[in-house]
């Protein structure tokens, strides 16, 4: 029951990241998320078998989470959690692809094991950049964003009760699977029949739930609005920051920079 408790879902820790004060954490949502989509474009533009190309986009993850201060910690858990996705799609690529392609020493790796590498290194990156945006901003900062970006309203409004209200779903998932846990002995309770009530429970439950809030909103006198402490205001280190990263994934993208230093490198050495 511990592990129900405690594990894959803890988004929420990420929004309590959001609230630490830092440079990052001051910018406006808008230009961290501007960066964040730029960087997300380019790194999934290259091809399959791009490796080198992508290696020093890791500086971007790695820059903010220094910038930032946040802790490593709960980033890699939750890159972790969703690691198996990655593998399930790229895991079959060497069998389907099977051509040499790279030589080292007397190995000779196929394009398939390239492509899958590839594909975690664009893996890795992608969801490390958004889980950063996330842990700088806060969701809510994010959907926001997208309002003022030009989004429509009620798109960002779903995702965002999505996001929040995901956490009382699985808290009443939680309470039906404690509950019966502990009704059952020598195994009984487990079977189909009792999942498919334990479906209908939860379901009854998440409409309850629902009207309980959708009136307390009511009263508060949610207008459909987002509003946040932090007035947005884009000036110049949000453009600086924008128009500075953006054009480093240009150029990253367009020259391979791993390469020219290394072919520099071994002119030197040489």
């Amino acid at each position: 029951m511990g592990r129900i408790d405690t594990a894959y879902f803890d988004l929420g820790s990420l929004d309590a990241l959001a609230y630490r004060e830092s440079n990052i954490h001051r910018l406006d949502p808008r230009a961290k998320l501007v960066t964040t989509l730029v960087f997300i474009i380019t790194v999934v533009s290259f091809n399959k078998y791009s490796l080198s190309g992508l290696i020093p986009f890791l500086f971007f993850p790695v820059a903010i989470l220094a910038r930032a201060d946040l802790p490593t910690g709960p980033i890699l858990k939750k890159l972790l959690i969703a690691l198996p996705f990655a593998l399930f799609i790229g895991i079959f690529n060497p069998f389907f692809d099977r051509e040499p392609m790279l030589q080292i020493g007397t190995i000779a790796v196929s394009g398939g094991w390239v492509s899958f590498a590839s594909i975690l290194l664009r893996f890795t990156l992608t969801v490390t950049a958004a889980l950063t945006l996330i842990a700088t901003t806060s969701f809510t900062g994010v959907c926001m964003a997208l309002e003022k970006l030009g989004c429509p309203r009620i798109f960002a409004l779903q995702l965002l009760f999505l996001y929040r209200y995901l956490f009382v779903l699985i808290e009443e998932a939680t309470r039906l699977v404690r509950a019966r846990s502990l009704r059952s002995f020598h195994g009984r309770g487990k079977g189909v029949k009792v999942f498919g009530s334990l479906i209908g429970q939860l379901l009854l439950r998440s409409l309850e739930r629902a009207q309980r809030i959708h009136l307390a909103m009511h009263c508060r006198g949610f207008d459909g609005e987002i509003r946040m402490l932090k007035p947005l205001h884009f000036g110049r280190r949000e453009l600086l920051f924008t128009l500075s990263w953006s054009a480093f994934f240009i150029i990253c993208r367009i020259w391979n920079i791993t390469e020219m230093a290394g072919t520099i490198l071994v002119e030197i050495l040489t």
